[in-house]
């Protein structure tokens, strides 16, 4: 019986006014880890983010914001503190470890 290919799930971020979309791939390589690629960004402290986060467990991906490795990286790439990129990584590692099901963020600005 052939091995199966590993399953990527693909996230494509537009963040906004800031006009760095990314590509977002998390893959499953454990029971309880998985591997993160971040990829098509021109954004320099995305770029840096991208080589601070290869890997995440399922113990890290719920550790508390202050000492989240999503987080702490974020911070240390000197990334905006509104960026939609940290939050797509965390949802991206949630789905390929099916802890969570693919379903679309939006948020929407609306007059009031």
């Amino acid at each position: 019986m052939a091995s199966q290919k590993p399953k990527w799930v693909c996230v494509t971020v537009d963040p906004g006014i800031c006009g760095f979309p990314c590509v977002i791939k998390a893959c499953k390589t454990g029971a309880r880890k998985v591997s993160l690629e971040i990829s098509g960004s021109d954004c320099e402290q995305i770029q840096r983010l991208a080589e601070r986060l290869k890997t995440l467990s399922i113990n890290e991906l719920f550790t508390p914001l202050s000492r989240n490795p999503v987080y702490v990286s974020t911070e240390k790439s000197g990334c905006h503190l509104s960026c939609a990129i940290p939050v797509a990584v965390i949802k991206a590692a949630e789905v390929a470890l099916e802890l969570a099901l693919p379903q679309e963020v939006h948020i929407k600005f609306e007059a009031c």
